[in-house]
């Protein structure tokens, strides 16, 4: 054994390293209420520190630890606490991010059954409790990805090897050149993850039949032209602005007719289906032929964690397909045939975690009442003098004031207070804040500080 074998078995049995890892962890956790939501410009700064030439001679474990924690904990953004409302991303569960921390030392590869056993039953367990509680065709099969972008381009390329299929291409074999035209139709306000994934699979935005929506964002049904059995339809569970749900129902019911494939991006808003309250803004949508969905969003799970839903297992699997003298399949659920990756983390981990803990009362209650603090934030707002420019029916609340340089001088107070965190955005050509409203820690008095930050910036 070499002096480097033997330092490393040594820092594995004395524990010291974990030991300091888990006390700069506790001591984030206990500031984070406290801490600025976004890094002070001294400690962006620091981040320098790290910008240095690698050396030549090994550390000791308690320095490379020490350095991060000194000079990267200040520099992160407060995500896990209540006011960080930017880019609907979500907190963090407490007991997703110890099974995290768990897991992390059992370090799975998770692409097979004989990689990882654990994992593999995981996936098959978070498999069932997500199609009862979205309510999906028990044909469903769910593959963990890292974020509904990668979960997007799942479902697109399983439509796309679907379509092609039944019409007697096999694109896998002859490739795209000289195949079948596809119809991608897609209304104004598809997210841009989802236009740069049909990019990925050869279809250009060029491509796209663009459709119409409406001042929130949905799309118009009346204007959906006849469909096909060519046909790829787009639709949105959560507008990324407006938090705005296409109507399912009618959608699906003319494209099922008519053979085409529906993939419905649910980021973070298809998780609203799992409410009492808020469930019938998804009415429908068991009736699409694929899904995708963060749990890092809504649900709450840490950093990453993306989920797609098919309801053609063969599509899925086909589209993804593996090969390799080396692959070992085993009579039990091997996941990389539901993901693009062969190494993969195991990240149902934690979503079994967040999903065990909370059960299906806790998800209802935790996911509900990002919709009560949004609604608070709508009437504090507007008591204040703000234009609620969307219908607050989920988690987002898109305000402006009466003009647009007003506007970006209210997001740089806000911004620059670092008392929470909200992020601009445009909307029909307008400059606009968007509130994202979606982490468990959020509570009433955090969003009566936040309007009041407001107040302030609204009358500075």
């Amino acid at each position: 054994m070499n002096k480097l074998q033997k330092q490393m078995k040594q820092e594995f049995e004395d524990k010291e390293l974990f030991d300091q890892a888990r006390d700069y962890a506790y001591e984030y956790i206990d500031g984070i209420e406290d801490m600025d939501v976004f890094p002070s410009q001294h400690n962006l700064e620091s981040l320098t520190n790290f910008d240095e030439p690698l050396q030549q001679k090994s550390l000791q474990a308690k320095e490379v630890i020490n350095q991060l924690h000194s000079f990267g904990s200040p520099a992160t953004i407060a995500q896990i606490g209540g006011r960080y409302f930017g880019f609907v991303n979500g907190g963090a569960v407490p007991v997703s991010l110890g099974v995290k921390w768990l897991s992390d030392i059992w370090d799975q590869c998770g692409g097979l059954y004989l990689t990882s056993p654990i994992n593999a039953m995981l996936e098959d367990v978070c498999e069932k409790w997500l199609k009862d509680i979205f309510n999906l065709p028990k044909e469903t099969v769910a593959g963990f990805v890292s974020g509904t972008s990668m979960a997007n381009l799942c479902g697109l390329a399983a439509a796309r090897f679907h379509l092609l299929n039944k019409l007697g291409w096999d694109v896998h074999k002859k490739g795209l050149n000289g195949a079948p035209k596809l119809r991608i139709l897609a209304h104004e306000q598809v997210h841009a993850s989802v236009k740069k994934t049909l990019g990925m699979l050869g279809f250009g935005t060029n491509s796209i039949e663009w459709l119409p929506s409406d001042s929130q964002g949905r799309l118009v049904v009346d204007a959906v032209p006849k469909l096909d059995d060519h046909c790829l339809i787009l639709l949105q569970a959560g507008n990324v602005n407006t938090g705005a749900f296409d109507d399912f129902t009618k959608v699906c019911d003319l494209a099922n007719q008519a053979g085409a494939w529906v993939h419905i991006d649910g980021a973070f808003g298809l998780w609203a289906r799992t409410t009492t309250s808020l469930s019938y803004l998804a009415k429908g949508m068991e009736k699409a032929s694929s899904w995708a969905v963060d749990g890092h969003k809504t649900l709450n799970t840490p950093y990453d964690s993306g989920i797609i839903m098919c309801r053609y297992p063969d599509a899925l699997v086909s589209a993804l397909q593996s090969t390799g003298e080396y692959i070992i399949y085993s009579e039990h659920r091997d996941p990389l045939l539901y993901t693009p990756e062969m190494s993969k983390r195991s990240r149902a981990i934690e979503l079994w975690a967040t999903m065990k803990y909370l059960g299906k009362d806790g998800i209802d209650q935790m996911i509900t009442t990002f919709h009560q603090r949004a609604k608070q934030l709508e009437e504090g707002l507007g008591k204040i003098g703000f234009k609620i420019i969307n219908e607050v029916v989920f988690n987002q609340v898109l305000i402006a004031t009466d003009n647009e340089e007003k506007t970006k001088q209210v997001i740089k107070y806000v911004q620059e207070s670092r008392e929470c965190w909200v992020g601009g955005s445009t909307w029909q050509g307008k400059q606009v804040i968007r509130i994202s409203v979606c982490s468990w820690m959020t509570n009433e008095q955090d969003i009566e500080r936040t309007i009041s930050l407001f107040e302030k910036a609204i009358k500075n």
